[in-house]
């Protein structure tokens, strides 16, 4: 099985099926994440997709089913967004301080990349089909196949209908101005801003609209919030909150977990996001572990709705050692939990808590 083509430096968690990250001083440098840099998050293998042969099926509870090729859907008109897809489970690593959690990727802080997404917008495909009465969710199914216990089936997930019908989602074929990578769903994918990567069906090979949500293993049982007293053993997958929009969220990219420093004037950088369509409106950094903050400079991103914003600090450090954190406010006002105590779950998802590292300086 060919690998996909990444930055040597990517840390590579699984090679079967693949998922990767950037160190995080590398994820900093670029406000678009390039490609051989971006996080791949896969549950099972990558498909080669022949381009000719392609065709998106449309259908359910709408007017009329559509059966596209890309050429059809290259007709069409052609949009952009610059939206950050971000892993439910990045930051896992957090949790894992914490208390076990099985089976699951211990991602880091770099399952998240910002890229220029290119393609149809997906109100106009299912304006065409036309909304039938009584649809509710849009599903979405890839052609990727994973190895479950009852056999292989194919990757899915879905969205509310009102954030399939918002004008920022995309059937995307291309990625910073380049044709979509085979790792990163050719020829086709669905770009949901401000929802959880996981609902970025790539490989798409079908849109259903429906009266429910999807029954795929994915949304179904899988990528759900339970409470921290809930377990592996007691959990009833059934139930738990299905996870949808992304979080306020900060980590610091530079320095490094463990640097060693001159003391004296340091320079801290990082990442925020907010989800839903809010804005990052302040992020702040402490160098005591919380106790004292100061307010950081937004670089990159701030009036871009979607994205990322890049922020930067410079902080006084005396000789000794400290633990640096962070923490981000979003325009609805509202910020991280502390510790990562506060959101432990079982399956490792969703750690939105202040994101330190620990430096000594000399």
């Amino acid at each position: 099985m060919k690998q996909p083509d990444k930055h040597p430096a990517m840390i590579v968690h699984e090679r079967q099926p693949f998922n990767a990250e950037p160190p995080l001083a590398r994820l900093r440098q670029s406000f678009l994440t390039p490609e051989e840099l971006f996080f791949s998050r896969n549950h099972g293998s990558i498909p080669d997709v022949d381009p000719d042969g392609y065709r998106l099926s449309v259908g359910g509870l709408v007017d009329g089913s559509l059966e596209l090729s890309m050429e059809d859907l290259r007709e069409r008109p052609k949009s952009e967004v610059t939206a950050v897809v971000e892993c439910a489970g990045n930051r896992r690593d957090g949790l894992m301080g914490v208390a076990p959690i099985r089976g699951e990727t211990p991602w880091g802080a770099g399952a998240i990349g910002n890229a220029r997404w290119a393609g149809v917008p997906l109100r106009e495909v299912l304006l065409e089909a036309g909304v039938g009465e009584g649809a509710r969710h849009a599903a979405f199914v890839g052609l990727d196949e994973v190895e479950g216990a009852d056999g292989s089936f194919n990757y899915g997930g879905s969205l509310p209908l009102e954030k399939a019908l918002s004008p920022e989602m995309l059937l995307a074929y291309e990625m910073n101005g380049e044709p979509l990578p085979r790792e990163h769903g050719f020829p086709l994918r669905v770009v949901a801003p401000g929802y959880i990567g996981a609902r970025s069906v790539k490989w798409l090979s079908g849109i259903t609209l429906q009266d429910a949500p999807s029954d795929n293993h994915y949304q179904a049982r899988e990528y759900k919030l339970f409470s921290p007293s809930a377990t592996e053993e007691t959990a009833d997958l059934s139930e738990g909150m299905m996870l949808g929009e992304l979080q306020v969220n900060a980590a610091i990219c530079e320095p490094e977990d463990g640097a060693r420093l001159t003391a004296g004037p340091v320079s801290v950088r990082g990442y925020a996001i907010a989800g839903g369509g809010r804005r990052v409106e302040r992020v702040d950094v402490s160098t005591d572990g919380g106790r004292v903050w100061s307010q950081t400079d937004l670089r990159e991103g701030t009036d871009v709705p979607w994205a990322w914003s890049f922020w930067e600090a410079t902080l006084e450090l005396g000789p000794g050692e400290h633990r640096i954190v962070v923490r981000a406010l979003d325009s609805s006002a509202t910020t991280q939990p502390a510790t990562a105590a506060e959101v432990w779950n079982f399956k490792g998802y969703a750690n939105n808590s202040w994101h330190g590292v620990k430096v000594t300086a000399r």
